[in-house]
């Protein structure tokens, strides 16, 4: 696998006060199996599509982050894992961990932006990220929904390399990040539908067969349908929130409808 470029999305994970119970929904969902939960690394457990790619990973919350929400984290590739650290405390962001090696898998860091998003970096070894994406079951987009764009923009172009796209719509204040000519994730002001008590976060979406049908599987067992689905010229798409609260969004790639918007 080549390796991606600097703050690609490389990886996304989970950490919930129930693991078995995460795992029992998100197999339901997307139909992952499971690798031997690593007990070395805090019973850290990857996750497979049908054809065995990894896909993502799910852990139990670590010692002293009792009562912390349960939420997806998506992790950007570096290939020097330092020089992004200093990068993101020049910018005005906050070290959670400092630079910590996981085995041979790789380097990491967890990390805010200046309005509080959480975020992993991460230098790869043995362990270069998604083995799949863009169909079902698997990551294929991300999007930073943040509390204050303009510090959010700021932020994340002084870390990693991106170029800004605006989106022409007068009703959404949204950027496309883009890297070497392609869109690599987006950027999306919060707006008062958004709960007061919901701080900025990154959105990750994964691939569904069918929008609606995930939805109903969603609420079957327990979880909330918060907004959609929707039609959108990248796929029929709705936010969800699992049963112990991780937000995250399913999109069908292949119901796509409409002209796609114009970027700046």
């Amino acid at each position: 696998m080549p390796a991606q470029p600097e703050g690609a999305p490389v990886w996304a994970d989970a950490m919930f006060p129930d693991l078995e119970a995460a795992k029992g929904f998100y197999a339901e969902l997307f139909g992952w199996s499971y690798d031997p939960s690593a007990e070395e690394f805090g019973n850290y457990t990857q996750a497979t599509d049908g054809d065995g790619k990894h896909v993502a990973a799910l852990s139990p919350q670590m010692p002293g982050m009792e009562g912390v929400p349960a939420s997806w984290n998506l992790y950007f590739a570096t290939s020097d894992i330092d020089a992004a650290a200093e990068r993101i405390k020049s910018a005005g962001g906050t070290l959670a961990m400092d630079p910590m090696q996981v085995g041979d898998f790789g380097t990491m860091v967890t990390a805010q932006d200046p309005t509080g998003c959480y975020f992993g970096v991460w230098q790869p070894g043995s362990h270069e990220g998604f083995e799949k994406v863009n169909e079902p079951g698997a990551f294929c987009w991300a999007e930073v929904n943040s509390r204050d764009a303009a510090k959010t923009d700021a932020f994340f172009t002084s870390v990693f390399p991106y170029e800004v796209k605006k989106m022409a719509d007068e009703h959404i204040d949204f950027n496309v990040w883009q890297l070497e000519g392609r869109p690599a994730l987006g950027r999306m002001q919060m707006t008062d539908e958004f709960p007061e008590h919901v701080p900025s976060y990154v959105n990750v979406y994964f691939v569904v067969e069918d929008c609606d049908a995930a939805v109903a599987t969603v609420e079957r067992l327990g979880g909330k349908l918060h907004f959609g689905p929707l039609d959108t010229p990248f796929g029929r798409f709705a936010a969800v929130g699992d049963p112990q609260g991780a937000a995250l969004s399913v999109i069908d790639v292949t119901a796509a409808t409409g002209e796609m918007p114009q970027l700046d």
